[in-house]
């Protein structure tokens, strides 16, 4: 569906592409961390990053912002991952 779209749409000069974010530190995030029954949960979640940490809402909003760009007027049809390496493993 991305790779259509961006195909159908190119010739407007319209550029069509998703971001697959991943753990974000948010208020939903923080409400489900600090219940008794995922005790631990946010030390295996960093864990599992390469990073070793989770991601803050505004690296999120830097991707969005960035595909938004100039900088970025030659992208389209991608799937931008930002994640902090998670998928890599």
């Amino acid at each position: 569906m991305l790779h259509r779209a961006a195909v159908d749409y190119g010739d407007k000069h319209i550029r069509v592409n998703t971001i697959l974010p991943g753990v974000v530190n948010t208020p939903m995030v923080q409400a489900l961390v600090s219940d008794p029954q995922f005790a631990g949960l946010i030390e295996k979640i960093r864990a599992g990053h390469p990073l070793e940490r989770i991601g803050a809402p505004e690296e999120i909003a830097a991707a969005v912002v960035w595909l938004l760009s100039d900088k970025a007027s030659f992208v389209t049809g991608n799937e931008l991952v930002v994640d902090g390496g998670f998928l890599a493993t």
